[in-house]
């Protein structure tokens, strides 16, 4: 029997250049956006596990600062995501 592939519009998943330390630890410093704009992350201000309470789904929050405003961008299990704005 085939899973249904559930699509949600509000969780966009994207590519995430990230960092990872010899101390151990991770932090993203760069997504492609749907339209393959490259966004550089200039700081992480919180790193904290939560829900997505727009698009659904739980994991890691990264609170990133890009071009002076904060996001916030999801890894879920293998998969970085990020909620779509209105």
């Amino acid at each position: 029997m085939e899973a249904k592939q559930y699509h949600n519009p509000d969780k966009i998943y994207l590519s995430v250049k990230t960092v990872f330390y010899r101390e151990g630890g991770l932090e993203p410093i760069s997504f492609l956006w749907e339209d393959g704009q490259e966004y550089e992350i200039s700081k992480v201000t919180d790193i904290r596990r939560a829900a997505s309470l727009k698009a659904g789904g739980t994991g890691i929050r990264y609170t990133c600062k890009v071009h002076n405003r904060e996001v916030y961008l999801f890894l879920e299990e293998d998969r970085w995501f990020m909620e779509r704005r209105d």
